[in-house]
């Protein structure tokens, strides 16, 4: 039996209706949550249980409208610790049922008041199981979240404009626009960091490893990273297509072309990939969720992974090129998850070892830059 309270009913008699357009014309019909508006970007979604805040303030998700898959979105509300970034990220939200309240003895406020500071449109009470199994069946496309009273067709002609994410540039939406430093000043390693669109988490991992970070915006060329004479670098993830972004992928060409310890991820691996001619390709779909399985090649041992990205490295290209050694491979597709260059001090992968949120099967990755870093200083000594 379902209880209902009495006055949430009120609320959910008396809200708007919304909608969900898709680019070719399939349209989904939910309520709105109260923020009014029109939002567009590349649908997706994330099959994560938990840690919606994290999955809304994660860089990677600039440009993208988020679908999640759990069935309920908000009921724990939201706390400081637990954002990625400054702000939400996504471009709006769809989901089954959002929760007005919340239950969470650290929670600051709710979700809706979280969102409601940003305008961020959302659409709840859609057939979420439905809109997830045709954009499986379809792929990943642009869409519109609308609660406005438009004329469909409006909304239709202002989609149509809106650019693909196949080549579409967004570093330098989420980059840092001036260099800042991180973690403790007297540490025992200067690790630089490409800023495409990093996670607080990420900082956070290298940081209480022993590390001061100094984080440089998405464009920065080595020689200007160098000249802080770092002891190893890291290129970050972060939103969009890796191939336009040459600055980044010359800037890691002569990372590797010094033999100083350089660790990517997701963004940061396919930057690692495109530096050594090896192709990136958009997903029909991209994984994004809490529990893909990834097998380390090396150990042989399975990894319950967090992973977020559109775009991949093409694996035959990896296979073919002798400098390469793919290191990862996600067991549900085949497609490269990690990968390092041999006689250099360079690895990547395309998952996210820091979670948050996400299983930590993978955080060794973290130790493993660590003893390279140890390794190239013991041998400059």
């Amino acid at each position: 039996m379902c209880l209902f309270v009495k006055n949430d009913l009120v609320i959910y008699q008396k809200r708007k209706k919304g909608y969900v357009l898709l680019s070719d014309g399939t349209i989904f019909f939910g309520k709105s949550v109260g923020i009014e508006g029109t939002s567009f970007g590349e649908i997706c979604f994330n099959t994560g249980m938990t840690g919606y805040q994290e999955i809304f303030t994660d860089p990677s998700y600039f440009g993208q409208i988020m679908v999640t898959t759990n069935s309920h979105i908000g009921n724990y509300g939201t706390v400081g610790l637990d954002d990625q970034s400054s702000s939400p990220k996504i471009s709006g939200l769809v989901c089954k049922n959002f929760s007005f309240n919340y239950s969470r003895p650290i929670a600051s406020e709710s979700l809706e008041n979280y969102f409601s500071k940003i305008n961020m449109v959302v659409i709840s009470d859609v057939d979420t199981r439905a809109l997830v199994n045709y954009i499986r069946e379809n792929g990943a496309m642009n869409a519109a979240i609308s609660t406005q009273d438009k004329n469909i067709e409006l909304i239709k002609n202002e989609l149509s404009k809106f650019p693909s994410m196949d080549g579409l540039e967004l570093a330098s939406k989420v980059s840092t626009k001036k260099s800042y430093y991180y973690g403790k000043l007297n540490s025992k390693y200067k690790v630089a960091v490409l800023d495409l669109g990093v996670k607080k988490s990420i900082l956070e991992n290298i940081s209480k490893r022993g590390a001061y970070l100094k984080i440089f915006p998405y464009n920065t060329s080595f020689e200007e990273m160098d000249k802080w004479s770092p002891d190893a670098y890291f290129i970050s993830n972060g939103p969009g297509d890796p191939k336009p972004l040459i600055n980044a992928q010359i800037t890691a060409k002569k990372i590797i072309s010094k033999n100083i310890p350089l660790f990517g991820i997701c963004l940061g691996h396919q930057i690692i990939a495109l530096a050594n001619s090896i192709k990136t390709y958009k997903m029909f779909n991209g994984h994004r969720g809490i529990n893909h399985p990834v097998l380390n090649l090396l150990t042989k041992k399975g990894e319950i992974t967090s992973q977020n990205h559109g775009f991949a490295v093409n694996v035959e290209e990896a296979k073919k090129n002798s400098n390469i050694e793919i290191t990862h491979t996600h067991l549900n597709d085949g497609t490269v998850a990690g990968l390092r260059i041999k006689n250099k001090k360079c690895f990547s992968v395309q998952y996210h070892p820091e979670a948050s949120p996400g299983p930590n099967d993978s955080n060794y990755l973290f130790d493993n830059f660590f003893e390279l870093i140890n390794e190239h200083k013991n041998k400059i000594k």
